[in-house]
């Protein structure tokens, strides 16, 4: 299924609507305009297999641009709005972008635009898809002209994410384009209908932003199925509750970190809302505190589902509900591809014993520009088994248990953060020794991160140098890659080597809650 069945079918029928003022777009119109923005991209020479990249807030026009580079044979690269204007030049400049879209809502965006020449060189276009920024064409008034009938040489384009590897720089997921009709079937939304039952009468409520890519892939998979997408620009608890009574919102997916601030909400508030309507609450993303997750279902009944994949669409696994009360901490069995669990030596491993955790028969992805990540990913025996890093077992009857990340990657209310960047600069700091940055409990987010710093004088380790380190850092990466909390360590715990003994530090905080 394709929108563009849907237009004809339904054309007054939303294809999404934003939550906080009702504004919506229909299937016709998402049809019409991303019809005329495929002539566009034609016309700017945006052929099969090039790059296109957004960096937006949510808003309708997201929707129009990506259909319009789906149906185009184009690469889609979403880019995070919480990113630095070099963060996003980096993106820009390894995925060859040739045209952004961006808004003068995003913080980083005239800065990026001002060096793009030194940042991203090979970026030809860019576009204006909500706020004007300086002189820039907008969308809309660039599309109007061209006609809203579909381009000649249609083919099917996919999302190109990026995702943090083990150096700290991100590597995007590139899957192969199918060099197919754009309208063909495609397998994200038959398990969508598979999965859950999305279909014509859904109503999606998506409460995260589009550049992270469960949004993305499952917002677009469910408009391929006709439902119709209710957006919010960011998410507060008091407006998801609101827009799902106000909307009839039968499904929502959330990160775990949501569940936490619905539940902290005063229970006559939680209760004022009419919440019948809802079928199906899914969460990923993070893991999920068993607690946190049975308040869930008291609350809601037996409607909160559960994934585990990655970006890299190597396999995934599902439960229920019902299997979840069964087999509590549980991520589910494999519904796509076939889960092996091998130890160091890549030796597959019998029921209760935990190693890396292989999915086999899932898409054959590749990290773009980098073949040692991507060689690293793949079982040397069986190259067609790949891992995302994470650690696990399975129990007798096939359920995944996740018990560790490889690589110690923090997830922060659902959003992957790699410490490898802010730790790299954090050194570069005259006054700063050494320096390790981990993940610490957080009751909310899940993880924060936290620096550990060995400081040049012993002197300066004290409230005030601890802030200057997190200002340091927010003035060259992201807020969100940075520590939130610096503690001192007269020494870190280094092998002879040099390697980090960084578990030893991470255990102090997970296991006993005391700093070093």
């Amino acid at each position: 299924m394709h929108p563009r069945f849907h237009a004809r079918e339904k054309p007054d029928k939303p294809a999404v609507i934003r939550a906080e003022t009702g504004e919506a777009l229909s299937y016709a119109t998402l049809e019409a305009r991303a019809n005329q923005g495929a002539h566009l991209l034609r016309a700017l020479g945006i052929h099969n297999g090039d790059t296109i990249a957004i960096w937006l807030p949510n808003c309708l026009a997201y929707y129009e641009i990506y259909w319009a580079a789906q149906r185009a044979g184009v690469y889609i690269t979403p880019l995070s709005t919480a990113l630095t204007a070099t963060e996003a030049g980096y993106i820009l400049a390894d995925s060859g972008s040739k045209l952004l879209f961006t808004s003068a809502r995003v913080k980083s965006a005239a800065a990026l635009l001002q060096q793009r020449r030194e940042l991203a060189p090979g970026l030809v276009h860019v576009l204006m898809a909500d706020q004007k920024l300086e002189d820039f064409d907008n969308w809309e008034s660039r599309i109007v002209s061209f006609p809203a009938t579909p381009i000649a040489d249609e083919q099917a384009g996919f999302h190109l994410v990026y995702s943090s590897g083990t150096t700290g720089r991100p590597k995007g997921i590139r899957i192969p384009l199918t060099g197919g009709p754009a309208t063909a079937a495609h397998m994200l939304a038959e398990r969508q209908r598979e999965r859950y039952g999305i279909g014509e009468h859904t109503v999606y409520l998506s409460p995260a932003p589009l550049y992270h890519t469960a949004p993305l892939a499952v917002t677009t998979a469910a408009q391929r199925l006709g439902a119709t997408i209710v957006l919010m620009e960011k998410f507060e608890p008091l407006a998801a509750l609101a827009a799902i009574g106000r909307y009839r919102v039968t499904f929502t997916q959330m990160v775990p970190t949501m569940f936490i601030r619905l539940l902290r909400l005063p229970e006559e508030q939680r209760m004022a809302y009419d919440l019948s309507s809802l079928t199906h609450v899914v969460h990923a993303a993070a893991p999920c505190p068993m607690a946190v997750k049975r308040q869930m279902l008291d609350w809601l009944g037996p409607i909160i589902y559960e994934y585990y994949g990655g970006s890299e669409g190597n396999g995934s696994t599902f439960i229920t509900p019902e299997e979840w009360l069964q087999k509590p901490g549980s991520v589910g069995r494999a519904d796509w591809g076939t889960l092996h669990i091998c130890d160091d030596a890549g030796n597959e491993l019998p029921p209760g014993e935990q190693g890396d955790v292989y999915f086999e028969g899932g898409w054959d992805f590749r990290y773009l520009n980098d073949e040692v990540k991507t060689a690293q990913a793949r079982h040397k025996q069986h190259p067609g088994w790949t891992t995302m890093g994470d650690i696990g077992f399975l129990d007798g009857d096939g359920y995944l248990f996740l018990t560790d990340r490889k690589s110690f990657m923090i997830i922060s209310g659902g959003v992957n953060i790699y410490p490898q960047e802010a730790e790299n600069l954090l050194a570069t700091h005259p006054r700063v020794r050494d320096a390790a940055v981990i993940g610490v409990p957080n009751a909310e987010m899940g993880e924060e991160v936290k620096a550990v710093v060995q400081p040049m004088d012993w002197a300066d380790a004290n409230d005030t140098f601890a802030q200057e380190l997190i200002d340091y850092c927010r003035a060259h990466l992201s807020h969100i890659k940075c520590p939130r909390s610096v503690d001192f360590l007269p020494e870190l715990p280094r092998h002879e080597t040099g390697k980090l003994y960084k578990r030893l530090l991470r255990d102090r905080y997970w296991n006993t809650g005391d700093p070093p």
